[in-house]
Parts: C-alpha cells; structure tokens; sequence
C-alpha cells in the first residue's frame, strides 16, 4: 500500500489548509500524526472505515478528519491554525486496531510540511 500526501505549505495564524492522502488500495483505519520541531510525533486525528473520528484536545474544533472511500483518500481540513501546529504531518493506514499507536499502522505516508507563521 502506497500513501501519499499534499496540501502542505505556509500559512498566517487563523488561516485554513486542506491536506490530503491518497492510497493504493482501501484500507480500515487512516489517520493523520505530526512531529513539531524538537518533539516526538503524536497522533493527530484517526477515522475508521465506517466514519467514526477521533481528535485530540488540541485541534478539536479547528480540525476535521474525512474520507472518501470510493477515492481511497484522507484529508485533513485544517481551520482556524497557530503556530503551534506548525509540524510534519504524516498520513497513516492500518488494519488493526484505530487508535494513536503507530505500532497499529504499518503504512506511512512520505510527510507534508505545515508552517504557520504568527
């Protein structure tokens, strides 16, 4: 399975960015993960194949997770952005279990840069 992503780039605080992740194949769990500068990568946000979504505190209400099936493609609506959430960000794909454990997923995308500027 082959993930790959765009929609990376520069942008002001409060603004919006639209990222996406297309796959070779339709895969059950697809979730997004972001390594800040000097920090570990954590888990962002996580969608099963029947829709049900996940956030974590920091991006709830700024963040939405949606798939199409029928594309085979994640996007991640990014809305109302800080500094903050300047990161890699990593698209992933498993068929185990949906959760924040990268263990769980055995795909990965290459990594889009998001930049936000103050």
């Amino acid at each position: 399975v082959q993930l790959v992503e765009s929609g990376g780039g520069s942008v002001q605080s409060g603004g919006s960015l639209r990222l996406s992740c297309a796959a070779s194949e339709f895969i059950y769990c697809r979730a997004w993960f972001r390594r800040a500068p000097g920090k570990e990568r954590e888990g962002v946000a996580r969608i099963s194949s029947y829709g049900t979504t996940n956030y974590i505190d920091s991006v709830k209400g700024r963040f939405t997770i949606s798939r199409d099936n029928a594309k085979n493609t994640l996007y991640l609506q990014m809305d109302i952005v800080k500094p903050e959430d300047t990161a890699m960000y990593y698209c992933a794909a498993g068929t185990r279990f949906c959760s924040y454990r990268e263990e769980d997923f055995a795909y990965w995308g290459q990594g889009t840069q998001v930049t936000v500027s103050s």
